[in-house]
């Protein structure tokens, strides 16, 4: 043929709009509870109104009785069928792991924890089963305190384990080798500060609630699930139901979000799964809001106890952490192992010398805790970044002078960390000399002086978070070395089909994140195909089969490598059907644009799809050729990679009210190469709002009883964009090197970086009262508390 298609823009740093919003935003989409089947019944669960409490008697009975009801069920009527809810992560040796069945047999620890199932022919019915329902509880004690829980003699959430610690883990840099002996720098210390945080309770709020179908009519069991992982969900209903893993399929349709509250083996899935394979019809269970906001794991809820020692020019020299992280009432799939990702990002941006961190876990009657945006490492991040703030008023220098003292140069990468954590690129110096003049930093300093001066009623602050993160959760003997109980790996399929498109089959499983668009565009610049001719399946582990799913900032990274090898291979595989066809030498050949040309005689050459149309007649292949274009490929990286970045806040405080009005917000992100541009600036936005809402407005609140206070969205208050500013956001661009596509994550970077910039600003605003600290959130009645206690 010849060659006289102009070479294709690079998809790769376009701009696209996102090919699955059409379908999203016009309904035309497929959510679990939109899936109706034959015969399907609708499900209920009942759910506990205490907090701690033995089940005396329990009486489903009555439901079944009623018109329209099928089938109900207690813990007692499962109790042979059901195994304990998986956890995945036991980061101890000696970690105390209770039980956790999917429905409760003799007692409840925690309110809305699952009692009884109906299953009706409709939901109203199903409900009204749940009325019928007979149920005597025994009070027993209600453990919420965590430093009480800790207490000789303190109540037992779990009676039979007798102590409420479910584990101690321990990282000492001294005995790592990766750096000194804490203790040596606090007894040698020119500055000590010490510090108490505490990581409110959060509640994910996705905007589809959890939902699940079970088909058990055919040959395998089909689950449908609001999940973000198929693969993972499959492997543990397999593992803890005796079902043949290959008889279970796992689709995760088009999925609402999940901030990592649909990073779980749900109790709600099991107990679907469990009523199926007992009655033999199809089931439905969706959450109310309610539930959701009750039965869903939570996230964050620890105490920090931070020590920070540094000579008085302001250089830190250790770093000392304690922890205590709550539990909840159960471990969930990862639950023990949040907290401890924290442990390797306490040391942040900074060249700190010696590094020591403690964790224990401790149980309690609450909703269990697991994965929520940014998993321990935004708990950490808070933690350093706050008291970095604190070193600087400390000595009376500025913050931002304080970090540059202390922070790796761009010029000392690849850095070993004293958590023994390699970041490989980064250019800190870049991105906040970005930041702080999109920011307008010295005449905000400049502003706030002057009101300061002026005794001004609304002070303003200026809140400082240089960060980074770790992402790409994959290296798999750096999990199996903390004891996590799978690998990081991830897998991608590249077909290309007798007409020239390509079917993209990835082991990632999007719920929001644009892999469908980002996916397409990297397959476009590999094949040299256009961008509407690649279709990408996910997250149906019939057609996914190998997969290790969403979350960790880790499906780019690690899944778009494997999609980027599957695409060179297909290439490979394509180079000696061209050399054929060419009558060339394949030493002769050079691929660009798609098309496979000879060297020195450009207009000669066979594209990907005229290849893959002789592969599907294999009338004129060479002998010993397999007639197949198509490639599997697997990643499993060398190291993670390290997004980082600067955010800025200038905050108004009224010290009247406690008000407080973000002004002017602006964050500089360094998240390697950039696939997509808009798809950045979605997450990076959507991160942002997230971490501004811890700083300012969400908790989740239980009463001395153990019941959940703000159980809708009344009282657990998500902002609104009429709540949130502007941000003015901006790029630095450092690749990562561990892998070809240079990109290293930004799912998790707004929410890990705006919640300590918020609160630093708030507090900068009131550091001339008195005030050093407002527990987040900071509601206008926290901060007003905050100003008369330092005024008296």
């Amino acid at each position: 043929m010849t060659v006289t298609e102009e070479r294709p823009a690079a998809e790769v740093g376009h701009a696209r709009r996102r090919k699955e919003d059409a379908r999203l935003i016009t309904g035309r989409t497929m959510w679990t509870d939109n899936i109706t089947l034959p015969g399907m019944l609708h499900l209920a669960i009942l759910r506990s109104p205490m907090a701690h409490a033995r089940i005396a008697t329990i009486d489903v009975g009555p439901a079944r009785e009623l018109p329209g009801v099928i089938a109900a069920f207690s813990g007692r009527d499962l109790a042979e069928d059901m195994a304990s809810l998986p956890c995945a992560w036991p980061v101890t040796e000696d970690m105390v792991h209770p039980d956790h069945l999917p429905l409760a047999v003799d007692e409840v620890r925690h309110t809305g924890e699952a009692v009884a199932v109906v299953a009706a022919r409709d939901r109203a019915s199903a409900l009204d089963g749940l009325e019928a329902i007979e149920v005597d509880y025994d009070e027993l004690p209600v453990v919420l305190d965590m430093e009480a829980a800790l207490a000789d003699g303190a109540d037992l959430v779990h009676a039979d384990k007798g102590t409420n610690k479910s584990f101690t883990w321990v990282f000492d840099s001294a005995e790592a080798g990766s750096g000194g002996n804490v203790a040596d720098a606090l007894d040698g210390a020119e500055v000590k500060l010490s510090r108490r945080y505490v990581q409110q309770r959060l509640i994910p709020a996705y905007m589809e609630p959890r939902s699940v179908v079970v088909d058990p009519t055919g040959d395998v069991f089909t689950v449908w699930s609001a999940t973000q992982i198929p693969h993972i969900l499959r492997l543990m209903i397999a593992m803890t139901t005796g079902t043949p893993e290959h008889k279970v399929r796992v689709v995760a349709p088009d999925v609402g979000g999940g901030f990592g509250g649909k990073l779980q083996v749900t109790p709600e899935e099991l107990i679907a799964f469990h009523v199926a394979r007992r009655i033999g019809k199809p089931v439905k269970h969706t959450e109310t809001r309610s539930e959701s906001m009750q039965a869903t794991h939570h996230g964050r809820d620890q105490i920090q106890f931070i020590d920070l020692t540094a000579r008085r020019d302001g250089t830190v020299t250790g770093l000392n952490v304690r922890l205590l992280a709550n539990m909840g009432a159960y471990l969930g799939l990862v639950t023990p192992g949040v907290p401890i990702l924290g442990a390797f990002m306490y040391n942040a941006i900074y060249k700190i010398p010696a590094y020591r961190f403690e964790c224990t876990g401790v149980f309690t009657n609450t909703a269990w805790t697991d994965a929520y945006r940014g998993a321990g490492r935004p708990e950490a991040t808070y933690a350093i970044e706050r008291i970095v703030d604190e070193l600087a008023a400390e000595l009376g220098l500025d913050p931002m002078e304080v970090r540059r003292k202390n922070w790796i140069n761009h010029d000392e990468f690849p850095f070993t960390t004293v958590a023994g954590l390699t970041y490989d690129s980064g250019n800190y110096e870049a991105a906040t000399d970005k930041a702080t003049q999109l920011f307008g930093y010295d005449e905000l300093r400049r502003e706030q002086a002057a009101r300061r001066e002026s005794g001004d009623l609304v002070q303003l602050g200026i809140g400082i978070s240089t960060y980074t993160e770790m992402c790409g959760l994959a290296p798999s003997r750096v999990l199996g070395a903390l004891r996590y109980g799978a690998g990081g790996w991830e897998s991608a399929t590249v077909r290309v089909l007798p007409t020239g498109k390509v079917e993209v089959v990835t082991g990632t499983s999007p719920h929001g994140q644009g892999h469908e668009t980002a996916w397409s565009q990297i397959v476009a610049d590999q094949l040299g195909v256009p961008f509407e001719d690649v279709e990408v399946l996910h997250g149906d582990t019939r057609t996914s089969v190998r997969g290790l799913d969403t979350y960790g900032s880790r499906s780019l990274a690690v899944g778009g490598t494997a999609l980027v090898k599957a695409c060179q291979k297909v290439i490979k595989n394509a180079k000696r059907i061209a050399a054929h066809m060419l009558e060339a030498s394949e030493d002769d050949l050079e691929f660009a644009d798609g098309t496979w040309r000879v060297r020195g005689t450009p207009d000669a050459g066979k594209t990907i799809a005229e290849c893959a149309l002789a592969v599907f007649t294999s009338h004129d292949l060479p002998d010993g050729i397999e007639p197949n274009l198509d490639a599997d490929a697997t990643h499993d990286p060398e190291n993670f990679s390290f997004p980082h970045g600067t955010h800025l806040c200038a905050a108004e405080v009224d010290t009247e009210t406690g008000w407080v009005n973000i002004r002017k917000y602006a964050a500089v992100d360094d998240v390697g190469r950039v696939i997509n541009p808009l798809i950045v600036e979605g997450q990076v936005h959507g991160g942002i709002a997230q971490g501004v809402a811890q700083a300012l407005f969400e908790e989740a609140v239980y009463d001395e009883s153990g019941n959940l206070m703000t159980g809708t969205f009344v009282d657990y208050t998500v902002p609104s964009a009429a709540d949130l500013p502007a941000f003015d956001t901006d790029r630095t661009e450092t690749p990562a090197t561990g892998h070809p596509l240079g990109a290293k994550g930004v799912g998790e970077a707004g929410t890990i970086a705006s919640t300590p910039a918020v609160v630093n600003a708030v507090v900068d605003a009131l550091r001339p009262l008195g005030v050093n600290d407002v527990r987040m959130p900071c509601t206008p009645e926290r901060v007003w508390q905050a100003i008369q206690e330092a005024r008296r």
